[in-house]
């Protein structure tokens, strides 16, 4: 017998655009939505080659690894790339890039990570988008980690190309991924000499060969499970509501937050202040000499289900991310990660009130 999942028929063209169409409604956006075959690296990657070369002078905002990354690309292209970092415990403010176009009005690309899982900071989209479209600049945002836990509005925001992922908030599968592109993106791609074609990173491929074919065709044989995958989870939410989901990602978010600051034991929450942290992840800063890989380790002893982590790049030392997100966007999760932390920092011989915490994570939560 073969298995269930080897005997399926091969995924329709039509079947291909309907997933496209519900992820648009997903976004509520009316701007073509090509979803690619790869983790979200790959249309990160496509659509700041695509857009950008040796003539493009971009904003590059740097809130966490991923801002870092994308000038990384940039500067390969051959645009000049002027980096907006702000510490890894706060967020970038419209005020701040309505600086650097002021001081570089050359400026004609910006990018932008929506939410920052790996340091828990959130930045103003839409405020942000307004300044950008002052500026008349191509907007370029990595709402992967973002959708699903709060608003991803590519249409009411102004931006040219937004980038999701289905792994995180969405609760699906890492290998497929999309982007919404709109007319300006897709002028901006056709005049680039630059842009990769006949290349997996090709957008303009999938525009000659899928968009402007009428969506009849595919291209190339789709991921198909992937692809069955992503459909399935965006019925999930469809299903439960978005914003029921979003809600859901915000109690979390509360909730760890209330709570690591009532466990006490010298943990506290990494970015600073709460409206400007993500709902998708919370960060939390160790006790000054104990290592957070340590702690994190204890913690995963005592229930390897718990969705934590300890940070990566320069934090990584003092840095414990609580992931919850997806399906771990609970109650459950929640009281499970204080808990565990909890015994991780009474090992190390520091005072802690579980009791409290979970008080006043379940008050958070509301």
């Amino acid at each position: 017998m073969t298995h269930p999942f080897l005997d399926l028929a091969p995924l329709s063209a039509a079947r291909f655009a309907s997933i496209e169409d519900r992820v648009a409604r997903l976004l509520s956006t009316e701007q073509d939505v090509v979803i690619m075959q790869g983790e979200a690296l790959l249309p990160l990657e496509g659509a700041i080659r695509a857009t950008a070369g040796p003539g493009t002078t971009a904003l590059n905002v740097i809130t966490g690894p991923y801002g870092q990354t994308f000038g990384d690309w940039l500067r390969d292209c051959g645009a000049t790339v002027i980096d907006l970092a702000v510490p890894f415990h706060t967020a970038v403010t419209a005020a701040q890039l309505r600086d650097a176009f002021a001081e570089h009005p050359e400026i004609d690309f910006v990018s932008l990570v929506h939410a920052e899982a790996a340091t828990g900071n959130t930045n103003p989209v839409a405020e942000i988008g307004a300044a950008v479209r002052e500026q008349g600049a191509l907007f370029y945002l990595d709402a992967v980690a973002s959708v699903g836990a709060e608003s991803v509005l590519p249409d009411a925001w102004g931006v040219d190309l937004c980038v999701i992922g289905a792994q995180k908030a969405m609760g699906g599968p890492a290998g497929v991924s999309a982007v919404s592109v709109s007319e300006r993106a897709w002028a901006r791609m056709a005049a680039n000499p630059g842009a990769p074609r006949r290349s997996y990173l090709s957008l303009l491929d999938w525009k000659e060969r899928w968009v402007d074919g009428g969506r009849k065709a595919l291209p190339h044989a789709p991921a198909q499970l992937e692809m069955l995958a992503l459909e399935a989870c965006v019925a999930r939410i469809e299903a439960e509501g978005l914003e029921i989901v979003m809600a859901r990602h915000a109690a979390a978010a509360a909730a760890t937050r209330a709570g690591a600051v009532a466990l006490g034991g010298g943990l506290e929450p990494y970015v600073h202040d709460a409206a400007e942290a993500a709902p998708v992840a919370t960060t939390l800063r160790t006790p000054s000499g104990v290592a957070a890989s340590e702690l994190v380790a204890r913690a995963l002893a005592l229930d390897p289900a718990l969705p934590l982590a300890a940070g990566g790049g320069a934090p990584a030392k003092e840095m414990i991310r609580v992931n919850h997100y997806g399906a771990d966007a609970t109650r459950g999760a929640v009281r499970g990660s204080l808990v565990a932390l909890g015994a991780a920092l009474t090992e190390k011989g520091l005072d802690v009130d579980v009791t409290g915490a979970l008080r006043a994570a379940e008050e958070a939560w509301g």
